[in-house]
Parts: structure tokens; sequence; C-alpha cells
């Protein structure tokens, strides 16, 4: 870097940035501080629990700040003494002006898609829900606006067959860390040119939008394509995870999540949503025009199992 050690502030909470944030540190970057979100009760104790970005934080001994309000005046003057040259920012707050404005040469964030497509807070979920083949990772310049920046870097990521998000979020991972290590090498060397969105757009293009996914989101619709309902069990596996409601052969209506599936194309007269199983090794249920024939599910309370350990314990009317 034309900078030397230039001093740099990263702001993440999850675990992807958390794998970047280590991966920077293994690249020897002087990361002078780290800004995390504050520890939150989880679990059934509701004990604090600490994000994963605190945690590697802690054991590298770097400083940490954990603000409840990014527009605390202690918080901003606490920034300003740090006197950063860069902010890298991974899957963490909107910031406000007061904060993405003090480094000299720049705050910039990593987005999980190929901006300006699918902004928003689930790209990697609403990539393999809508059945794209190729997304990518992107870097760019905060701004007022929510992933609306000048972009720095982009990088493709291809998509593969039955793709699910949690596999997905794995590529993310290492590309993810790649181009913030380039990003920032570039920055500093100034063989970087900003570019605007919207050069990016073409002409009555209509763009993707990633918005966060609630609970009442992921309940399964079987009135669709058998393609269309395994794209969305797979963008949402394993979090928060696709459910349907199914009922037990004693009778007890239940919610189960489902997290692999496969196509079986074939005409056939059962309403949509019937449950076919042999209560051995295989559950399907029917849609459109197939089925749709479950791999990986869960009951409440139980762990996460392929169908035919399941069926040893359990048996569906």
């Amino acid at each position: 870097m034309s900078s030397k050690n230039p001093r740099i502030v990263f702001m993440g909470t999850p675990e992807l940035a958390a794998f970047i944030l280590d991966e920077l540190l293994k690249a020897s970057l002087n990361i002078v501080t780290v800004v995390t979100a504050p520890d939150k009760p989880a679990g059934r104790g509701r004990k604090l629990r600490q994000s994963p970005v605190k945690l590697i934080a802690a054991e590298k001994n770097i400083p940490l700040l954990q603000p409840e309000n990014l527009k605390d005046p202690a918080f901003l003057s606490k920034l300003t003494e740090i006197r950063p040259d860069i902010q890298i920012v991974v899957a963490f707050r909107m910031l406000p002006e007061a904060v993405w404005s003090i480094p000299s040469i720049g705050t910039f964030n990593m987005h999980a898609s190929l901006l300006p497509d699918y902004r928003g807070a689930a790209p990697i979920n609403w990539t393999i829900i809508n059945g794209e083949k190729i997304t990518g990772v992107t870097t760019f310049l905060i701004d007022h606006k929510i992933d609306t920046g000048n972009i720095l870097l982009r990088k493709e990521i291809s998509i593969d067959p039955y793709e699910t998000a949690g596999s997905l979020h794995e590529k993310m991972k290492h590309e993810g860390a790649a181009i913030v290590l380039n990003t920032t090498k570039a920055l500093c060397n100034q063989t970087v040119r900003p570019i605007p969105q919207s050069e990016l757009i073409k002409p009555e293009e209509k763009l993707n939008l990633a918005p966060k996914i609630h609970k009442e989101d992921c309940q399964i619709n079987w009135n669709q394509p058998v393609a269309k309902i395994i794209n969305f069990i797979h963008g949402l596996s394993p979090i928060p995870g696709a459910y349907c409601k199914c009922e037990l052969a004693d009778g007890q209506v239940t919610n189960i999540k489902i997290f692999e599936a496969r196509p079986v194309p074939a005409k056939h007269e059962h309403p949509t949503g019937h449950l076919i199983t042999n209560n051995k090794d295989e559950l399907l249920f029917a849609a459109k025009n197939g089925f749709v024939q479950v791999l990986q599910l869960q009951l409440p309370g139980k762990k996460r199992m392929r169908v035919d350990d399941l069926l040893r314990g359990y048996q569906f009317s």
C-alpha cells in the first residue's frame, strides 16, 4: 500500500464479518479498532451473547467499541480521536454521515450481491429464491442511502444447482475477504475509480430487491411450480428455514422446517400440499407440476435430520 500502514476501523457483527476480519488480520492489515453490536440476551437462559466479531477482537486484543447509538457524541468523539484512514463495513447497521465521513480516505461496505441488483438486508437468500445462476460480492463507498454508493470492485460468484443459502454464504466468506483486501489496497494506492451505480443500470431495467425476511414470509406455498418451491426452500436454508404444516400419524398437526429437497416431475391429481410417504425413507409433497421430495427436515424441538432417520422415530398421516 502506498499509504504506509493505514489506520483501519472495522465494523461488523455476524459470522460472515468475523471471518473477513480474521482474514484481514492474517494479511497484517492495521486494524486499530473494531466496532460491533452490543451484547444481546439469547437462548432460553437469556444470557448475554457476544457477537462473532467481538470474539475475534477479544482474541486478538483489538480495542473494541459497542455503541447503542451511532450518533452518540461520546462514540463519535472516540472515533474521531482514533483518526482512521479507512473504515471497512461488513454486515453492520446503516451509518450516519457523522460516522462514514470521518476517515481521511473513506468508508466502504462489502455487500453480498452484484450491486445495484439485490440491495437490501438478505441478498444471499433472495438470489436463490429467485432462481439466479450468478451473484457476487461488491464493495462500494457508503453514502446517505442504503446500498446506493459508488461501486469500487465487484466479483461474480456462480450459484450451483440446488445451492442453499448456507453453502452460498460459505462462498461469500472467502470471496468477500479477498475483495475487501483488494479494495483496501486499491483505495490506498489510488488505483480504483468509484463508479456511480446509475452507470450500471440499463434503461428501463427493473432491479431486484433483497428486503429482510420475517418468520411470516417463510411458509411454503405448495400451489406453485416445483422448481419455484425448491428455490424457496433452499433460499431459506438453514436460516430462517422454510416451513409447512403437516399431520403426524397420531393426528397432531405441527410445523416442520424443510432444508433440502429435490424435484420429481409428474402428472398427478393430488391437491397441492398433499403429503405422500411410505413412512420409511420417502416424503413428498404435491405441487402444481409434480412433487417436492424432502431430503432434510426438522420437527419442533428436534434436530435437523435426513428423512430416513426421522421416519425411524416418527410417522406421518
